[in-house]
């Protein structure tokens, strides 16, 4: 191995000759330069991004020949560019873990085979005049780096995703340099870097050089107070100078005005002020900015202000004194080729996804995002939980949470240094932005003395904020001297015990759920229950889904096949599966029905029934700052699925966490009876900067009934129906009417053939069925279905018999049960099939739960029918246009929809339950020319078409080892189980759980030719 130090296992050595931690910026030459945030606007910015010279060893002690050296040869080299992760171009291997360490647990130890990738750049320093000092910048590198300019050593950093910088003039020469950097896999910050991610390696964020003056103004930090309320602000700008510098700035206003001035000279510490009146506050929903620029050194250096205030107030949590909810996500740096480099049009598409799904909150889990990150979100508006880079949830898995271990790094001493720098790093760098609403000690780390210092440096650095840290909760063992942190905070809490939380009079903090509604597969199921509680509990401060994307990796199957990687399609081992598989939107960032879900949930504007029939309805606002002039409203009445009315209302000024009861110009039909529903649609009027003008920003439906509903979708009955022909054979029973022929089994005690002016509607006989594939959060409850056989449960017919009745009608009776084998039976029921001289055929089955046993609620009950090649026309009433469930359905909307069964399938990445439509009215099955099967309900119904059956998905762990089937799957389910979130979050909601001991469903199954109806 070449001679190096082994800083990477150095306690002691957290860097060498880096610079100290310091507000982002870039210097410009001009104010204009400086107001277009362009970087390359600067003579004094030049970018090292590009093609580097890279050699990569899975060792570091193959390293053998000193790289790094002008006369070392690298012609020979891959090219690589700069900045990216190794791992998705093609070296070392593709590593997904939650929460496991991949390699032995001995801190501060890591393997010595511990890989090595060498990188070498030669380039021209830009010529930018004398006294100019030249200054590196690496934003970001995974997971510790070595640096060499011109064969000299330059300096060591670790902590992965802050930034280092490190003055290198005393090494550079004009005309061409080399610069060579040895980037390790693992050091003994590693331990601090366990998060739940793919563990990628390598310069992943930007480099470039800063030309400075000897003497330049080194930091910048604006700090704000506030008197009158908010009518009168002071911003004072504490300035670091590297010498005696006169410094002057100007605050400009969103319009470019000045409004306040100052200049001093300063020489190390200084300190500008500038007083408003009436300022213009910062919030996310109008992210109103100033701008400072600060000149001096020859340099312009621009910062964004927000004026804004973060308090704390018996118990509940204020911005600018206002009551406000957290309406969150979780984000990983996470791109499906790229890995965790991030290009800012990436990070662009994720903010004005996140605007238009109503989120207004950003948890940098578990890291500081890039520094433009962190600038977009001060220019769209979000408020940020920052984090540090921290987390060592690996030493509670290596041991036994319950004993302590898991505080091992935090309450050791050794360790401090390395927490607290942690925290330093993240604060600096982000001080100036109006975005940040609390800094965050890092996640799942245990909780100890190390932490508390981290609060305590914190809180002398930056009193403004409060801080936040879930690893010290009570029900972690031992987690003392609380006292530091500013607010209560959970993961996955279930809704009873958050509103617990906040009826207690003892606690005094504010609740934040940082992690809540795991977001895996389809689901979360559980949203609107947790925003009805955060609503009604003003100590409920709001929370941040788990989590934004799915960290899929695009690649492909062997014959070609693209599709998104998850833990162990690469060979790595330990690995969790696709646990990384758990967002709102996919690796491509197409939105999950779950971020439709979540959007419909935190919407800010809630419209309720006052007097329907009058046309008076409450219109609630729940914007924190900002009335709803914004918005209008398109509004229409349907009856019975016909629409009588509609039109536009203005919403007006109606304020803040204010309501209004408005009046709708509509006048019901007299003596009508049926069923009534408004829909009102609200959205932006004037175009933003995330949303053309008509963007909705929700919906609401309203409904109501007016005497007796109405058919809605009436019978066809001839005028002469002639009586219906039974032919007994056997265990066949032929049923032929006027224009159809049915066929049961009486054996099997179901019906095997439908048709009607013989096209057939069956390729397989109609059963019963319980099953159903398991949801992500379905993996928990999944093992006791299986125990109890519900995914191989089989139907065994006691009885079954049929008579013709009075009015002409045939009926098969039987007696079953659902068991399998070797276990107790899951339930009993009767059925009752009656086809009547129309055709149609009547089902009412009666069921009881086994009483062996206690058993565990059951996935679903229904009827699963087979249809063959060719019906793929869905046409439905009920809930749509996309899947729903007993639990996630407020993002549907009643009505009538045409769609296709290869339109009804959610594609996740791991094949489960999907598509299914909550409370459907009636629907109808058949092929393009409307020859097929009705199906209807005397109460809503869940309704699942699909060209897999639950066996496919259950079998299947990737959707290209799917296989379509020609004939269309369709289940008819009295009930189907919600889907929660219980992949991470609290067990399903027992109103959510079809845990009926007792129970019946009656449903109607009709041929039909639509055309002629």
């Amino acid at each position: 191995m070449i001679q190096i130090k082994r800083y990477w296992e150095d306690l002691n050595v957290l860097q060498v000759n880096r610079q100290p931690p310091r507000a982002y910026y870039i210097p410009y030459a001009d104010e204009r330069a400086a107001k277009s945030g362009k970087r390359g606007q600067s003579p004094y910015y030049q970018t090292l991004n590009g093609n580097w010279k890279f050699q990569y060893h899975g060792t570091v002690y193959d390293v053998k020949e000193a790289f790094y050296k002008e006369t070392a040869d690298v012609s020979g080299w891959d090219d690589l560019t700069v900045p990216s992760c190794w791992q998705v171009k093609g070296y070392d291997q593709p590593q997904y873990t939650n929460f496991n360490y991949p390699f032995p647990c001995d801190p501060p130890y890591v393997p010595e085979n511990n890989p090595a990738g060498l990188y070498v750049r030669e380039f021209n320093a830009a010529p930018v005049g004398l006294n100019k000092e030249r200054f590196i910048v690496f934003e970001g590198v995974n997971a510790c780096f070595y640096l060499w300019v011109n064969g000299q050593f330059a300096g060591y950093s670790q902590g992965s995703r802050m930034p280092a910088e490190f003055n290198i003039s005393p090494l550079l020469r004009e005309g061409k340099n080399r610069i060579a950097v040895m980037v390790l896999k693992w050091c003994d910050g590693s331990y601090l870097e366990d998060q739940d991610l793919w563990r990628y390696t390598g310069i992943f964020r930007d480099v470039y050089l800063l030309a400075r003056d000897a003497v330049h103004i080194r930091d910048v930090f604006n700090k704000q107070t506030f008197e009158d309320g908010f009518s009168k602000a002071a911003l004072v700008s504490e300035i670091d100078t590297t010498g005696p510098l006169e410094v002057r700035a100007e605050l400009k206003d969103a319009k470019g005005r000045v409004v306040a001035s100052a200049q001093e000279h300063v020489d190390g510490k200084g300190a500008l002020r500038f007083e408003l009146i009436d300022p213009v506050l910062w919030n996310a929903e109008k992210p109103y900015l100033y701008r400072l620029y600060v000149y001096g050194g020859g340099e312009t250096l621009q910062f964004p202000v927000g004026f804004k205030q973060v308090a704390i107030v018996d118990g509940v949590f204020l911005i600018n004194g206002q009551a406000v909810k957290l309406k969150g996500v979780n984000r990983h740096d996470s791109h499906p080729e790229l890995g965790q480099t991030i290009p800012v049009q990436h990070m662009i598409k994720d903010l004005i996804l996140m605007k238009k799904h109503n989120i207004n909150t950003i948890r940098t889990s578990h890291y500081p995002n890039d520094s433009r990150f962190m600038e977009l979100c001060d220019e769209y508006g979000f408020y940020v939980v920052d984090e540090a880079d921290l987390e060592c949830h690996g030493i509670g898995s290596a041991g036994d949470f319950q004993n302590g271990v898991f505080h091992k790094l935090s309450r050791d001493p050794a360790w401090k240094e390395a927490f607290v720098e942690r925290a330093v790093r993240m604060v600096e760098r982000d001080k100036n932005h109006p975005c940040v609403v609390m800094w965050s000690l890092g996640n799942e780390s245990g909780y100890g003395a190390n932490h508390i210092a981290m609060a305590e440096w914190t809180k002398l650095r930056d009193a403004s904020l409060p801080i936040h840290y879930e690893g010290a909760a009570p029900h972690y063992e031992g987690s003392p001297h609380v006292e530091c942190l500013d607010l209560e905070s959970r993961m996955y809490t279930s809704v009873q015990e958050i509103e617990a939380y906040a009826r207690d009079e003892n606690n005094k903090k504010p609740l934040f759920l940082c992690e809540y509604s795991h977001a895996m597969g389809n689901g979360p199921g559980d949203l609107n229950d947790y925003w009805e509680a955060i609503y009604r509990q003003p100590k409920l401060m709001g929370g941040c889904v788990w989590e934004w994307t799915d960290h899929g990796i695009k690649t492909e199957t062997k014959d070609g096949t693209p599709f998104y990687g998850y833990g162990g399609d690469f060979g790595d081992t330990p690995n969790d599966g696709n646990f990384c598989i758990d967002g709102l939107v996919t690796p491509d960032r197409k939105p999950h029905t779950g971020l439709l879900e979540l959007k419909k949930v935190i919407a800010p504007i809630r419209i309720e029934e006052q007097n329907l029939p009058t046309g008076e309805i409450k219109v609630t606002n729940l914007y924190d700052f900002i009335d709803l002039s914004h918005a209008g409203v398109f509004w229409k009445l349907e009856h019975d699925g016909q629409m009588i009315h509609q039109g536009q209302l203005e919403l007006g000024g109606i304020e803040p966490h204010s309501s209004r009861i408005v009046s709708l110009p509509y006048e019901l039909p007299e003596a009508v009876n049926g069923q009534f529903v408004l829909t009102l649609s609200c959205w932006l009027k004037e175009e933003t900067a995330w949303a053309a003008a008509g963007h909705e920003i929700t919906f609401h439906q309203l409904e109501w009934m007016s005497g007796v509903q109405s058919d809605p979708k009436p019978e066809a009955v001839h005028a002469w129906q002639p009586p219906i022909q039974v032919e007994h054979k056997g265990h066949r029973l032929m049923v032929e009417g006027f224009d159809f022929q049915h066929e049961f089994d009486l054996i099997e005690g179901t019906l095997q053939r439908l048709s009607r002016n013989g096209v057939e509607m069956l390729d397989a006989p109609a059963r019963f069925s319980i099953w159903r594939a398991p949801t992500d959060n379905d993996m928990h409850v999944k093992e006791k279905w299986c125990n109890e056989g519900y995914d191989r449960a089989i139907t065994k017919v006691y009885q079954c018999d049929w008579e013709q009745t009075g009015e002409g009608a045939i009926e098969v009776r039987s007696r079953f049960s659902i068991g399998a084998v070797s276990r107790f039976t899951i339930l009993r029921g009767e059925a009752c099939w009656r086809v009547s001289p129309s055709g149609a055929v009547d089902l009412l089955v009666k069921v009881k739960m086994g009483e062996e046993r206690e058993f565990p609620y059951l996935p679903r009950f229904g009827l699963r029918l087979s249809m063959p090649q060719g019906m793929e026309e869905v046409e439905y009433s009920g809930f749509g246009p996309h899947e729903s469930y007993i639990d996630k359905r407020q993002s549907v909307r009643r009505g009538r929809f045409l769609t296709s069964v290869d339109e009804m399938f959610e594609n996740y990445i791991m094949p489960q339950e999907n598509g299914a439509r909550y409370g459907t009215d009636w629907a109808i099955l058949s092929n393009e020319q409307g020859m097929g099967l009705q199906f209807s309900a005397s109460e809503g119904f869940s309704f699942h078409a699909s060209h897999f059956t639950p066996e496919d998905l259950t079998n299947a762990a990737h959707s290209w080892e799917l296989a379509k089937r020609k004939e269309t799957i369709v289940h008819l389910d009295y009930r189907m189980s919600g889907v929660g979130s219980n992949s991470c979050g609290p067990e399903l909601a027992e109103p959510y759980r079809l845990n009926e001991k007792e129970f019946q469903f009656e449903l109607r199954l009709r041929p039909l030719f639509k055309e002629d109806e």
